[in-house]
């Protein structure tokens, strides 16, 4: 039985939908534009704790950030990467497009439970 792309692109979308309302990427990307202005203050490490904190969280949103757009970025070319492998004679674009789909299922399988142990979901 032949795979349905199209639908398990659809479905790994939703899903990574889902995690990124719940993770809230607007405000992800607010925070870090906060931290971001907070590290560049002059005598941040007048207080080397408190500017660890700063570097340290702003490092895990940029992280997070990151890891969402570009799994974000990764779903929206499936579908182009298959239209492709279609037009291919030999299959091995196809066979190609199939590796980036697993990966990408398999990426945001990880963030769903990263997410889920997090208690975030």
């Amino acid at each position: 039985m032949a795979r349905e792309y199209d639908l398990e692109i659809a479905a790994i979308g939703a899903t990574l939908l889902s995690i990124e309302k719940v993770l809230d990427l607007p405000k992800l990307q607010a925070e870090a534009v906060e931290l971001e202005a907070a590290a560049g203050v002059p005598n941040l490490w007048d207080d080397p704790e408190a500017a660890q904190k700063i570097t340290s969280k702003l490092s895990r949103v940029q992280s997070t950030i990151a890891r969402l757009t570009g799994l974000r970025r990764r779903v929206e070319d499936l579908p182009i990467l298959f239209e492709l492998a279609g037009s291919e004679p030999d299959g091995s674009a196809l066979k190609d497009a199939e590796g980036e789909l697993d990966s990408v299922v398999k990426a945001i399988s990880e963030l769903e439970v990263t997410t889920l142990l997090n208690g975030e979901y």
